[in-house]
C-alpha cells in the first residue's frame, strides 16, 4: 500500500491516521503542494489533491480511502458496529467538511471568519471515525494558527493526545 501524502494537509493526516489505528503499514510518497507534479494531476484530476492511496488501484479524497480502509480492514473498528450510529458518524464528517474544513482555510488566509464558533460547535467524541476526521484541523488550529480552543474541546484533544496515532500527528504538526 502507497500513500501520497503531504504532511501539512489535515486531510491527509486523517488517513495517516485511520493507518496507524488499523495497525497498517504503507510507504509515503511526500509532495509539495506548493509545486504538485503532473503526475498528481494525472493521478487526481482535476486539482490534484492529496491524499491518494495506491492499494492496487487508486483512490483518492480522505473520507472515501477511510470508509475503504474500514471495510476492508475492519478491525479494529473505527466506526461504530450499530448501522445508526455509523450512519450518524458518516454524517458528523460530512457536516465537518462542509463547515469546519472551509472555515479553516479562510482562517488561514487571514480572511474573517467563524472558526472559533465552529470549533466550540464541534460535535466531539461521538465515535472515533469523526474524531480522526477532526482532530487534524484542531491540532493545526491550536499548533499552526494560534487558535484558542475552548475548554471543552481542548480537554478532548487532550484525551486523544494519549493515542499513539494522534500523538505522532501532533509530533508531525510541530516540525512544519
Amino acid at each position: 500500500m502507497r500513500l501520497v501524502d503531504a504532511a501539512r494537509c489535515p486531510y491527509c493526516a486523517r488517513v495517516r491516521i485511520a493507518l496507524a489505528e488499523k495497525g497498517l503499514g504503507y510507504e509515503t510518497l511526500e509532495v509539495d503542494l506548493t509545486d504538485r507534479p503532473q503526475w498528481l494531476l494525472e493521478l487526481n484530476p482535476p486539482h490534484g489533491r492529496v491524499p491518494v492511496l495506491d492499494d492496487g488501484f487508486t483512490l483518492p479524497e480522505s473520507e472515501v480511502i477511510m470508509e475503504y480502509l474500514e471495510d476492508r480492514h475492519p478491525e479494529p473498528r473505527l466506526l461504530p458496529a450499530d448501522p445508526v450510529a455509523r450512519a450518524r458518524a458518516r454524517l458528523l464528517v460530512q457536516r465537518f467538511d462542509d463547515a469546519l474544513g472551509r472555515d479553516y482555510y479562510a482562517f488561514r488566509r487571514g480572511e474573517a471568519n467563524e472558526l472559533a464558533a465552529r470549533l466550540d460547535a464541534l460535535d466531539v467524541g461521538q465515535s472515533l471515525y469523526a474524531d480522526i476526521a477532526y482532530v487534524p484541523w484542531v491540532i493545526r488550529a491550536r499548533d499552526m494558527l494560534g487558535v484558542s480552543l475552548p475548554d471543552r474541546v481542548a480537554s478532548w484533544l487532550a484525551q486523544l493526545e494519549q493515542r499513539p496515532s494522534i500523538a505522532r500527528e501532533v509530533e508531525v504538526v510541530r516540525a512544519l
